[in-house]
């Protein structure tokens, strides 16, 4: 029987992103590359944790959660999280950032400064400028400011995110033209903490490193995996958690988050058309020409 591997998600580098697996392994990703794992038959998927500790009950965790974990590992994780404003004494320094995932929908937030960008691959930022750096409580305060006066968000729903990738703008300028409208907006504003460096507007653009030129209209979504369940398929883009996976004639989105507390099993044989055995939720469609009329 083939060794079982479990997933723990979608990690993004300078070299792109790359699945990771509990033990360390990596599995580089490229485009064009065979995505194909399956559910183990009679599995179900567990609690992974938090914090780098183990489930102690190894409790059994609900499909569609994106989280994977059960509600005491959950409270543990938020409990030491920057993102759930859980601690205020992290002498790191943050940056602020402005990131842009389609028309209408850009986001005001914070990462520390040692991450570099890739807080905002993870996000499926497709284009991103610095605002400023400095202590993590300034850095809050000026997020609270942008927030306050320009009524920009905290979050973008992923689901918003996936609906537009395959429809952005086509060039880097046209992306790139909401953060820099903001970004000069921002900067005009009085009442940034003082402590808080401002930089200026160099918009980065990752249209390129998710593989969205081009990209191919997503039938769905991949809602959960289920033990017996099969992903077999060609990859033709991943941004933040997803990946756009082309199986059956049709390009599907498989949320890697979804991986995670599953036992996973290689599948064997060629990819040919791919093969999903996964439930999946249809987008909706505009209706054609013919139907608008009735």
């Amino acid at each position: 029987m083939a060794q079982a591997w479990r997933c723990s998600g979608l990690r993004w580098s300078a070299d792109g992103p790359a699945l990771a697996w509990d033990g360390g392994r990596r599995s580089a990703l490229t485009w064009g590359k065979r995505v194909a794992f399956g559910v183990a038959e009679g599995g179900v998927r567990t609690c992974v944790g938090a914090r780098g500790h183990a489930c102690p009950v190894r409790a059994v965790v609900p499909g569609r959660s994106t989280g994977a974990r059960c509600e005491e590992c959950a409270r543990l994780d938020r409990a030491h999280s920057v993102a759930a404003d859980t601690i205020a004494d992290d002498p790191r320094p943050y940056h602020v950032y402005l990131a842009w995932f389609g028309p209408g929908m850009t986001k005001v937030g914070i990462t520390a400064l040692e991450r570099g960008s890739a807080r905002l691959l993870e996000q499926g930022a497709v284009c991103f400028t610095w605002l400023g750096a400095g202590p993590l409580m300034a850095a809050r305060r000026t997020e609270e400011v942008l927030r306050a006066a320009l009524r920009v968000p905290d979050r973008i729903p992923y689901g918003d995110k996936r609906a537009v990738r395959s429809a952005l703008p086509r060039s880097a300028a046209e992306r790139a033209a909401e953060v820099v409208d903001l970004h000069a907006r921002a900067v005009s504003l009085p009442g940034w903490p003082e402590s808080l460096e401002r930089e200026p507007c160099e918009p980065v653009d990752h249209a390129g490193v998710f593989g969205l030129g081009d990209l191919p209209d997503a039938a769905g979504e991949v809602t959960e995996l289920v033990a017996g369940g099969v992903v077999s398929g060609r990859l033709v883009a991943a941004a933040g958690p997803d990946l756009h996976v082309e199986a059956g004639g049709e390009v599907v989105v498989v949320d890697t988050r979804l991986m995670q507390g599953w036992e996973l099993l290689p599948v064997a044989g060629p990819a040919g058309d791919g093969e999903l055995t996964l439930p999946v939720r249809r987008f909706k469609r505009e209706l054609d020409a013919q139907d608008s009329l009735f």
